[in-house]
């Protein structure tokens, strides 16, 4: 039985270990501590961010993000659509609604055309959003600029979800940094993990201090305990931040094993008829978190589900590309501006096993997979 290879598994080395054991020995193990404040500020130096505020998730920090800049009951908010539901879920926690916003082909993120054109909607209708949030999908950074652009035209804040893209570029700066909240996470499948936890980060003191605040139930400056408004229990732990700080360490390390394999996979798999593989704009860099593809079943010999499962059987995770938001029931009364896009990548998309810690052998194995069902399909066909 061939061992299973999983879709993105967290890959830790020994400096985590070391900065937990120092945690361990001062007994700061709970939230907040020196390497929450370290952590925060090796934060900042990687991606340039000018303060940041470590928390228990990426949600966390979006929660924080959207009632940092105003979000209440009944106003909405525009979304990416193809993105996984953490993204979308904390408009509603605040009694917002979302309005989706589809992709482009360019880079599968949010496209700036549409969103300009929903812009120019609600402004006609006078009642823009009371934010934007861009996700930067899969490693790769959106277009920023002419979304950060036409955000300010209107004047209605940006907030970068880069759950998934901590380490890529969009003209040589980390996205995240460019609009008002950026938010990062640290889930166990991320390019990084802290297990679990995320990142708030601002170039604003204030808003930033404000999150920290929030994070810590909202306790007022007193020697009792003393609220003033509502609050939640979202900072990160000592023992977490640690982890964090050794995962930092190795970020490029992580980048160049993860872009490797997008290599690997290119080069074996690009002249089967019917596979694309995910582009990478020309205005950044990506990390590859996952490699993705799409698969056109015609030309191919087999569809993307038909992919996955007979993957599955030979223990190899593979998984759809994100199902569009629009087209999740809990969020099908939401408006969506297009959706044609994310709604063909994630019929025709795949995403392929992407951890910095694969071996060759697993590579092979993936690639063998792919390549079997191609020939063997089409081996069929002619009999």
């Amino acid at each position: 039985m061939n061992k299973p290879i999983l879709l993105s598994t967290p890959h830790i080395g020994a400096d985590e270990l070391e900065f937990v054991k120092e945690a361990f020995a001062s007994n700061w193990i709970a939230p907040v501590g020196p390497h929450v404040d370290a952590f925060e500020a090796e934060f900042c130096q990687v991606t340039s961010a000018g303060y940041a505020a470590a928390v228990s998730s990426g949600t966390a920090a979006l929660h924080l993000a959207l009632r940092l800049v105003g979000v209440e009951v009944g106003d909405e908010v525009f979304c990416s659509t193809l993105t996984f539901a953490a993204t979308a879920n904390p408009i509603v926690y605040l009694g917002a609604k979302p309005v989706f916003i589809d992709s482009d082909r360019t880079s599968w993120n949010m496209n700036p055309d549409l969103l300009h054109e929903a812009l120019q909607n609600r402004a006609y209708q006078g009642k823009l959003p009371k934010a934007v949030i861009v996700v930067h999908l899969y490693g790769q950074s959106a277009d920023i600029q002419p979304i950060l652009q036409v955000c300010n035209q209107y004047e209605v804040p940006l907030i970068e979800d880069a759950a998934e893209s901590l380490g890529a570029t969009y003209k040589g700066h980390s996205p995240g940094t460019f609009g008002r909240i950026g938010i990062y996470s640290f889930n166990g499948n991320k390019i990084i993990t802290t297990s679990g936890g995320g990142m708030l980060v601002s170039d604003d003191p204030e808003l930033v201090a404000k999150a920290r605040f929030l994070a810590t139930q909202a306790r007022d400056r007193a020697p009792h305990y003393q609220h003033s408004e509502i609050g939640y229990n979202y900072r990160l732990s000592n023992v977490l931040a640690g982890i964090g700080r050794g995962q930092l360490l190795v970020l490029n390390e992580r980048v160049a094993a993860r872009r490797h394999n997008f290599e690997i996979y290119n080069s074996a798999l690009r002249k089967l008829p019917g596979l694309e593989f995910m582009p990478e704009a020309d205005y950044g860099r990506a990390t590859r978190w996952l490699t993705c593809l799409t698969i056109n079943s015609q030309a191919f010999g087999a569809d993307r589900e038909q992919v996955r499962l007979a993957l599955a059987k030979q223990q190899i995770e593979s998984r759809p590309v994100w199902k569009p938001l629009h087209l999740q029931p809990v969020f099908s009364e939401c408006e969506c501006f297009g959706g044609a896009v994310a709604e063909d990548l994630f019929i025709c998309g795949l995403c392929l096993p992407s951890g910095s810690n694969l071996t060759s052998e697993d590579l092979a194995r993936v690639i063998d997979g792919i390549t079997t069902i191609h020939y063997g399909t089409h081996e069929n066909q002619t009999h």
